[in-house]
């Protein structure tokens, strides 16, 4: 009796999916593998989009990771200029690591010397800062300052029309941010370039 029970649920779901008709068994034979490649067709869809998924997050992740090296004062500043060449619809910056080197150094060099300046008497010239990190570049420009706070430096360099310049100049694609604290004060350098 159990063995007919399941031959007669069978048979109705079979006509419930695929109406009344009788089927041989070349015709159930087909179903079943249609519905094996159908299985098939469906995971094969979802292990595609499973792999693209990890894919873009671990692409995702490395471009975080390539960046820890930086502080957070660091990327803040980074994301205040493309924030402020995107309000005039210029492109974003990439970050590059050789001016972020070099602004790094000469941000400790400003914060021992208790002065924001371009370059100190015996440091090699932007330009030379920047080889010695690795940069390939076309084109430099730097912005310096020191203030108490990010917000503050972002607004000061918006302030002024060089610093301005610097930031919003189109024919740049890289930046490297440096920061250094001292003494409740934060010495920032922006380096720009354009690279080769």
């Amino acid at each position: 009796m159990a063995v007919t029970s399941v031959i007669f649920v069978r048979v109705i779901f079979v006509r419930a999916i695929f109406g009344s008709r009788t089927f041989d068994g070349r015709a159930r034979e087909k179903t079943e593998k249609s519905g094996l490649r159908f299985g098939r067709e469906i995971e094969m869809r979802i292990m595609t989009r499973a792999a693209m998924l990890l894919v873009f997050g671990l692409a995702a992740f490395l471009t975080v990771q390539a960046q820890t090296s930086a502080s957070v004062a660091e990327v803040q500043l980074f994301t205040s200029v493309n924030r402020a060449r995107r309000a005039q619809g210029l492109p974003a910056l990439k970050w590059n690591d050789a001016l972020a080197a070099a602004a790094r150094r000469h941000a400790g060099l400003m914060a021992q010397r208790g002065a924001a300046e371009h370059g100190f008497a015996g440091e090699p010239s932007l330009a030379s800062r920047v080889t010695q990190a690795g940069g390939h570049f076309v084109w430099l420009s730097e912005n310096v300052v020191q203030g108490p706070a990010v917000e503050t430096i972002q607004a000061e360099f918006l302030k002024s029309p060089n610093h301005r310049a610097n930031m919003l100049d189109s024919d740049m694609d890289s930046i490297g941010v440096g920061v250094v604290e001292r003494g409740g004060k934060l010495f920032a350098v922006e380096d720009f370039s354009k690279a080769k």
